[in-house]
């Protein structure tokens, strides 16, 4: 154990020194947390030798990806969004459900021995964009404001909606089409309502609580810095235990905290940002040890070709048909496309699936997997190329 704790500690000290260099270039954080995995891992090197399960590994995710949420809606500028919610109001309402259709079509191409609703299961796994793995480009200045913003709230509010459509097809998959129908409808209900609810109540009461301490000098320098993962982690973790989208909460939660804490958002989330950039290193690096290698060992054709197709034409066409009458630009609509990356929502959504009897686990494990690894890699290296493009485009305007 105390080895393992070794060489992590030791690789996240030397990329802590670099990672400022390495957000300039076109290799990205998480290229290299799975490369260092799947390298020192026990298929090739034997230097690190992590054994986690799958409720392990979802555990892992969720904390990252929850924390990410809240600190990203915390950042966001609602003003900025308010004025171009149409951005990522079209690309939730128009372009999921199109992605999910999509996805379904040219995967029973593919896939014909799967199951019609196991197929409708891993579309939405594949539908759904990762706000930690999409910093690259929500963070970078370069990319014109509403652009990050429209991508920023698409991916928070992403994760939430595909959760009860995810259990409805999980319900179809395993139950009866009535059975499937009814609970989808009550889980829909609960996931939505309860998660934003449960967000923004225990933000706002967290807020206060925060206010009133602060204003009489019960805070210290040092536990200023918890609160705000303190409140991150309640949100998800209070929501998931009421039946709640914890992904809802999160995003919620922060989206409040942002508005209440104004112009010392910043200052109060500093800290979070860099526990959720130290989690989410941990998940990739346990991603890369135990998942990647003995997935791609056995990677199919089949497989490597939906991953890629899930990538590009699954995804952007359904964002470009839902972009149709902006103002928007074909270069900015396949920019919006391209970068709905595929992370920990589709692993953690992957460990949901297969915990359930399902005919054709190891096809969407391979699937998944595939994606997401090619994911990392190609956003990864694009990003900055894109960004750069982008700025030297609007020529210094700022939307």
């Amino acid at each position: 154990m105390y080895y393992n704790l070794a060489v992590l500690a030791l690789f996240a000290f030397l990329f802590s020194a670099v990672a400022g260099r390495i957000e300039r270039s076109i290799i990205s954080g998480p290229m290299i947390f799975i490369g260092f995995g799947l390298i020192s891992g026990p298929m090739i090197l034997g230097v690190l030798n992590i054994k986690v399960d799958a409720v392990q590994l979802r555990i892992i995710a969720d904390l990252a990806l929850a924390l990410v949420l809240f600190i990203d809606a915390a950042n966001a500028d609602l003003s900025l969004l308010r004025k171009f919610s149409h951005i990522p109001s079209r690309m939730l309402l128009i372009g999921l459900p199109l992605t999910i259709t999509l996805g379904v079509i040219i995967g029973w191409l593919f896939f014909p021995q799967i199951p019609l609703f196991e197929l409708c299961i891993l579309s939405t796994m594949l539908a759904a964009t990762d706000a930690a793995l999409g910093k690259g480009v929500v963070n970078n200045k370069a990319v014109p404001a509403r652009l990050r913003e429209g991508l920023n709230a698409e991916s928070g509010l992403n994760d939430g909606l595909c959760v009860p459509v995810l259990f409805l097809f999980i319900a179809l998959a395993v139950n009866s089409q009535t059975e499937g129908t009814t609970l989808a409808l009550t889980l829909f209900v609960k996931e939505i309502g309860i998660g934003a609810l449960v967000g923004l109540i225990l933000t706002g009461v967290g807020a206060a609580i925060m206010q009133f301490c602060y204003s009489r000098g019960w805070f210290t320098h040092i536990w200023l810095q918890i609160p705000v993962i303190a409140l991150a982690f309640s949100c998800f973790a209070v929501a998931q235990t009421l039946h709640g989208s914890g992904y809802i909460a999160a995003f919620a939660g922060g989206l409040l905290f942002g508005r209440l804490a104004k112009k010392d958002t910043h200052e109060l989330v500093l800290a979070s940002e860099g526990i959720a950039e130290l989690i989410v290193m941990l998940t990739w690096v346990t991603f890369g040890v135990a998942v990647v290698g003995q997935v791609w060992l056995g990677i199919s054709l089949n497989v490597l070709l939906y991953s890629l197709l899930s990538l590009t034409v699954i995804r952007i066409i359904p964002i470009i048909i839902s972009l149709h009458g902006t103002d928007e630009s074909w270069e900015h609509k396949l920019f919006l496309g391209w970068f709905g990356p595929r992370g920990l929502a589709s692993i953690v959504f992957l460990l949901i699936a297969i915990s359930n009897p399902l005919q054709s686990k190891s096809i969407l494990i391979d699937v998944v997997v595939c994606t997401v690894t090619l994911c990392v890699i190609t956003h990864g290296i694009s990003a900055n190329l894109w960004a750069k493009r982008l700025a030297q485009r609007s020529q210094g305007n700022n939307i």
